[in-house]
């Protein structure tokens, strides 16, 4: 009873935060790389068996039920069938600046490249190159990093206009600037940043911040115009 009280504080400590379950996967002998974000420790699950197997890179992110396994319990019907017991593992090596939808599963013996973004729902079976958009089961990759960039810029705009209607039609109330955590690079230029304290940019932009700050021209000259090309008076 004792042992089981004790265990469970043990697991709430280690997974109370993103950084108490990195100091201890890094303890264990997992390699993590600095910026890695885990936003759901309690809903996370990586193998940590077999610690030698899994290498994970610098400013990944990884959402809410990861799973990523080092090996398979296949041998458990091996066992109970009159066969051998035959051992099952696999390196798993995550790159730089990967980020995980929900529900992801990455399976044994994969690489991840950098740069890639793996889709909710998927599970990764095989290698995932660089720079590529995956998802599926098993995950596939359907476009490359720099193709889903062009494709979000191309309609980013008629979503943020859809999202300050849909303010307006479900709340009776005018948007305001701080409704739009994602939509603000269309409105705030970099020299503007300091006009507008209630949207946390710096925060949201992270590392491209200084680069915003001294190179980005919104398309619309304030709020007010970015309200009106919605149709919002």
């Amino acid at each position: 009873m004792i042992r089981r009280i004790v265990s469970k504080i043990r697991e709430f400590l280690v997974r109370r935060s993103s950084d108490s379950y990195i100091a201890y996967l890094r303890s264990k002998g997992i390699t993590v790389g600095n910026g890695t974000y885990i936003q759901s420790p309690k809903t996370t699950e990586i193998d940590d068996t077999r610690p030698s197997l899994v290498t994970i890179g610098q400013n990944c992110f990884f959402n809410k039920y990861f799973e990523l396994h080092t090996h398979d319990w296949v041998s458990h019907v091996f066992i109970h069938s009159d066969r051998d017991l035959v051992n099952s593992s696999g390196r798993v090596t995550i790159g730089n600046n990967v980020a995980f939808g929900r529900h992801v599963i990455v399976l044994k013996g994969v690489t991840i490249g950098d740069n890639c973004f793996i889709g909710a729902n998927s599970v990764v079976t095989k290698d995932i190159p660089s720079g590529s958009i995956a998802v599926g089961q098993p995950a596939k990759v359907i476009m490359s990093l720099d193709e889903y960039y062009a494709k979000r810029l191309a309609v980013c705009e008629s979503e943020a206009m859809d999202y300050a209607r849909s303010i307006s039609e479900r709340f009776g109330r005018k948007p305001v600037p701080e409704d739009f955590w994602e939509e603000f690079p269309l409105f705030v230029s970099g020299n503007e940043i300091d006009s507008y304290p209630m949207i946390p940019i710096k925060r949201q932009l992270g590392p491209a911040f200084e680069r915003y700050k001294s190179e980005h021209t919104a398309q619309y000259r304030s709020f007010e115009a970015f309200l009106a090309a919605a149709g919002i008076k």
